[in-house]
């Protein structure tokens, strides 16, 4: 792991960036003490995704009604948000 000041990363960010994109993680550091920890960024997937949700089970009828009773409040064709203001 890499480390360097404030000023350092200030003045050479888009090297930072380029380390961080090679899959560095850098800390940085500002009065000798450490203040952040920047690494690249986790990618996400759909497939990602459908793993998380794999073992949740499907909303129930409820939820389904409850959401279609929801926008039925705020989801109108003649729907004037600015009416009464």
């Amino acid at each position: 792991m890499r480390t360097m000041t404030a000023t350092e990363a200030s003045r050479n960010f888009s090297d930072l960036l380029d380390a961080i994109e090679r899959g560095e993680t850098v800390t940085i550091t500002r009065g000798h003490h450490p203040v952040a920890e920047i690494r690249p960024a986790s990618r996400r997937t759909g497939a990602d995704l459908r793993a998380a949700l794999a073992d949740i089970p499907p909303p129930d009828e409820r939820f389904t009604e409850d959401i279609a009773a929801a926008l039925e409040l705020v989801v109108t064709e003649e729907a004037d948000p600015w009416a009464g203001a």
